[in-house]
């Protein structure tokens, strides 16, 4: 699950098709794809302890506003047609075949208690599959990426959690290509339907760490230094709905990782648009599931075995998974796989919740 660094088109040495769907395996390492950050070509070794993997100071929240205005929430509901949705995260939109439609059977039977998974269509039903889904935007080059999201319980009713990169590139905050446009999130995405709606986000924040220069830091530093984490204020549904109304919610929960624990790990990966070597293409959501362990290389990510690719950046890290209810606590989102982390082949890391998250959390739910 690889995702290229994001930059914005004209930076110089990015190449911007390729870097368009990269950002899962870097902390963006496909800017198009949003899912998984990747090391840049020769880069020195990470220091999690270290705080140069960010802006100097404090770390505090960076806001961004969204859509705020109904004629802009009514402009997005619009942009993200099914074939658009299908397509996000394609490297050449304009000649990749639209994907088929996985139907894959549905499983109503529960998939018994801790059972390892590395990667598998979700068939299994419950609230996972109303309150986990795609989150889609468009680069500041044009073109379409997608990660993965969900919905958190919360004062306002109105708080999704994804990967900070998913929602923008290191830069400073005020730079209008720094963050991502058109955010669109598809709880219970499934094969370019809305089952439950699309929601675009009112507001989003990250950690301060990511208003770094870009020509210093990398997207990977600040993600191995703990700070992938994102959140969105959702606008409401057309009924006038919060989102946790229409969706359900799954806890979140901040705290010390505990090593082995059995993680179960949700998303929507879609780099088989580019690679036929990929079996996924975003269609349906893909579960993963496994004895937790840090990464080797950076100690402050944390993955379970799973062969998620980029798109699933963003997605949820639960533990104390019902499968029978489909329901737990989110502890962290996917950031990267193995190549940033180190770890065997595959697996997906995440960026855990502590403080930092906690701080971005508090700011979302209060809005």
């Amino acid at each position: 699950m690889r995702i290229p660094p994001h930059r914005p088109s004209g930076h110089p040495g990015s190449i911007r098709r390729p870097l368009r769907h990269a950002i899962g395996a870097t902390v963006a390492v496909s800017a198009a794809v949003v899912a998984l950050v990747t090391p840049a070509a020769n880069a020195a070794p990470h220091n999690p302890s270290s705080t140069s993997g960010g802006a100097a100071g404090p770390d505090t929240t960076t806001t961004h506003a969204g859509a705020t205005t109904a004629q802009e929430r009514d402009r997005i509901n619009a942009y993200w047609t099914p074939e658009r949705m299908k397509l996000a995260g394609a490297m050449v939109p304009e000649i990749t075949p639209v994907p088929k439609d996985d139907n894959t059977p549905d499983d109503p039977r529960p998939l018994p208690a801790n059972t390892p998974d590395s990667g598998a269509v979700w068939t299994h039903g419950g609230a996972v599959e109303k309150n986990v889904g795609r989150l889609f935007f468009t680069f500041s080059d044009g073109y379409d990426g997608s990660c993965t999201a969900t919905v958190v319980t919360s004062a306002n009713r109105s708080t999704v959690i994804t990967a900070a990169h998913c929602l923008r590139g290191v830069g400073s905050p005020s730079a209008n290509d720094t963050w991502n446009h058109n955010l669109y999130f598809v709880p219970g995405y499934r094969n370019g339907m809305k089952p439950l709606g699309g929601f675009s986000a009112k507001a989003m924040a990250t950690s301060s760490r990511w208003d770094a220069d870009p020509a210093t830091t990398e997207s990977s530093d600040v993600a191995a230094a703990g700070y992938d984490t994102g959140l969105l204020v959702a606008n409401p549904a057309a009924g006038g709905q919060p989102i946790e109304d229409v969706t359900g919610s799954q806890q979140i929960g901040f705290g010390k990782p505990v090593a082995d624990e059995f993680v179960h790990a949700l998303g929507y990966p879609n780099n088989g648009l580019n690679d036929t070597k990929d079996k996924y293409v975003g269609s349906r959501m893909i579960h993963c599931a496994g004895p937790s362990h840090p990464g080797p290389k950076v100690p402050l990510l944390w993955g379970e075995t799973c062969d998620m690719s980029a798109g699933s950046s963003g997605g949820p890290h639960l533990a104390h998974f019902d499968t029978r209810t489909g329901t737990g606590t989110v502890v962290g989102v996917t950031t990267t796989d193995e190549e940033l982390a180190g770890g065997p082949a595959p697996t997906l890391y995440a960026t855990r919740f502590g403080d930092s998250a906690h701080r971005l959390y508090d700011w979302a739910q209060s809005r």
